[in-house]
């Protein structure tokens, strides 16, 4: 009993966020408003592996409604289209300085709609299966809409309350707790979607999901609002032309959306593939795709944050974007029933891609200043989801509804499989054709930071060394 005393008081005494808070002598109030924020942000994580256009229970309702391929890539592209509404919402937010109250009204509207996702069958039950589907595209049109303020409203309201000497750090220790959330959540959304009768599992998961959801948007109505800058009346033309004027922030704009394009060519549409061709289980790619990448993320996000204070953004993202354009290729050896592919997918793939997704959010932070940033966040967001995921995903539906169509690649190299190579080869070269172009934060060059990764192992042993 002492011995577990004496644990519990050496984790709580050198937790690493509370060490992180006194290192900088952050008030009682903003380490509560942070931690609230970390809360919201766990609760918003399990509402997004339940709730979204591309997520395994809108894939499974949507799949028992009869979508097609061009299905899956609207209901992809939708949340990616709604994205248009952070510019308003950003001008709107910067005028008014009431993120409390957008994120309590618009935000938990947008979440609340959720619950509702699971009843359409039964609330329409005289409709046919393409009625209640438009339905459910319908009702994530207005969900979207809806939330579109709140990611203007979240990312710079963190930016206010962590100062930039800590904030690299916050994040990747935030990013280590999402990565928890994924695992445990990810699990018993696999197990409910296989275990649930078919007529009942729907609407028992997205009640979970729109409740946590709705207490996300809760948490954020207990924490400070802290703005580091007073209120900007500036036109919304103008407050674009001064986001499109920083070259910096646009080289990363560039990079993303090339990057976000070519991933979701094929990555929208590998869930259905699992599902539907390869013939695995609600909890088999639950297991080996968002537990195993959620696990691999919780050891991996701390080396990165460390990779990126050393060696700089510009490395890090050159390195874990080409390695992440490569572990697709793990699909090219799929067959029915073999979940190796979409392991070793989601656990090689999440080493790379967790740094690449934790370096673009530090550098849309540092890129932007102050008085403009929720307007540099929502163009970011705005130009990376409408030229980049949504036009990927929409093409990528395209592509396998022609090659379909023109009885295209039908023998053991499918449709399927052809989309994800020509994705892998246009996500590594535009990797290392626009990485190059980013701003340099550092003096290191990427061979330095691959030659420090590459003594790793040679660092460890010698640690073992000094410990005997």
């Amino acid at each position: 009993m002492r011995l577990l005393k004496k644990r519990l008081h050496n984790i709580i005494r050198y937790n690493p966020i509370r060490l992180l808070y006194e290192e900088a002598r952050l008030p009682d109030k903003i380490r509560r408003s942070l931690n609230l924020i970390l809360l919201g942000n766990i609760f918003g994580t399990i509402w997004g592996i339940i709730c979204g256009g591309g997520t395994t229970a809108m894939i499974g309702l949507a799949t028992e409604l009869g979508a097609g391929d061009i299905h899956f890539g609207i209901l992809s592209a939708i949340p990616q289209v709604a994205a248009l509404l952070q510019i308003p919402f950003s001008v709107l937010v910067n005028r008014t300085h009431k993120r409390k109250r957008y994120m309590l009204t618009l935000g938990l509207f947008s979440r609340f709609l959720w619950l509702l996702f699971g009843l359409i069958p039964i609330i329409f039950p005289m409709s046919s299966q393409l009625t209640l589907l438009y339905m459910l595209i319908f009702l994530l049109g207005v969900s979207s809409c809806m939330g579109a303020v709140i990611n203007v409203c979240w990312f710079p309201w963190l930016s206010d309350l962590a100062p930039i000497r800590m904030r690299g750090r916050w994040m990747s220790i935030r990013e280590s707790f999402l990565a928890a959330a994924n695992v445990s959540c990810g699990l018993l959304t696999a197990l409910l979607l296989d275990t649930l009768p078919v007529e009942t599992r729907y609407i028992i998961i997205f009640l979970i999901g729109g409740a946590a959801g709705m207490i996300d948007m809760i948490c954020f109505g207990f924490c400070e609002e802290v703005y580091s800058a007073p209120p900007q009346k500036q036109s919304m033309v103008r407050a674009v032309k001064e986001v499109f004027s920083n070259k910096p922030f646009m080289s990363l704009v560039i990079l993303w959306t090339a990057w976000s394009f070519t991933a979701n060519m094929s990555g929208v549409y590998l869930t259905p593939y699992s599902m539907n061709e390869m013939g695995l289980t609600f909890l088999q790619i639950m297991l080996f795709s968002t537990i195993a990448a959620g696990i691999v993320s919780m050891f991996v996000m701390p080396k990165w944050g460390k990779m990126i204070d050393r060696f700089g953004c510009r490395n890090v993202m050159c390195v874990a974007c080409a390695g992440a354009s490569l572990t697709p290729l793990f699909y090219l050896l799929s067959s029915p029933g073999n979940v190796w592919p979409t392991l070793l997918h989601n656990t090689i793939g999440a080493m790379f891609w967790c740094g690449s997704n934790l370096t673009a959010s530090n550098m849309q932070l540092s890129c932007s200043p102050d008085h403009s940033r929720p307007m540099h966040i929502a163009v970011f967001s705005c130009v990376t989801a409408m030229l980049g995921a949504t036009l990927g995903s929409l093409a990528g539906g395209a592509l396998l509804e022609a090659w379909h169509s023109a009885n295209l690649f039908t023998g053991s190299f499918d449709r399927y499989q052809a989309l994800i190579l020509l994705s892998v080869v246009l996500r590594l070269a535009l990797a290392l054709l626009l990485t190059p172009r980013l701003a340099r934060d550092s003096e290191h060059t990427v061979r330095d930071m691959l030659a420090y990764i590459a003594q790793a192992p040679r660092r460890m042993r010698f640690r073992r060394l000094l410990r005997f």
